[in-house]
């Protein structure tokens, strides 16, 4: 649902119909995040007052950076990836619009599993999306039926 690197982030369940973004979290792990969040997260940060104790605190302590919350994709969930970059188009033979199914690769600790897979079976990790990568959430767990009716709603 999120990568491990990913859990002592806020984090939110994706809502259906959703438009999100890849985003590069604090952590340094790929994540998807709502653009909405994100701008809020900056505004807040741009507000903040650094004066002298807020200086020698972040001298002393790690930075805890203002993030907008990671958002969480379901097993199975359907998802419409757009402007997929034109190397992940060819390195998996798709194309740069893609409806695909969000998937784990494994179940190990402290690894990244979280993917979305393509319809032609191909898998890429979330941290092979590109920065910015838009990403709309179709359902949250679906049927093939119910996928089929979706998708010829999208493509008429």
């Amino acid at each position: 649902m999120c990568d491990y690197s990913l859990h002592g982030l806020p984090n939110r369940l994706a809502r259906e119909g959703e438009e999100l973004l890849a985003h590069r979290f604090c952590t340094g792990a790929m994540g998807l995040a709502s653009p909405a969040e994100l701008c809020r997260a900056v505004h807040s940060e741009k507000g903040e007052r650094h004066g002298f104790w807020s200086a020698i605190k972040a001298a002393i302590l790690p930075a805890a950076l203002a993030d907008a919350p990671a958002v969480c994709i379901p097993p199975g969930a359907r998802l419409r990836l757009t402007g997929i970059p034109v190397g992940l188009q060819r390195d998996l033979d798709v194309g740069p619009d893609e409806i695909v199914t969000f998937t784990q690769t494994s179940v190990m600790a402290n690894a990244y599993h979280d993917a979305v897979r393509f319809a032609n079976g191909r898998q890429a990790l979330l941290q092979f999306l590109k920065e910015g990568q838009r990403v709309r959430v179709l359902s949250l767990g679906s049927t093939e039926d119910e996928y089929v009716t979706k998708e010829a709603l999208l493509w008429g």
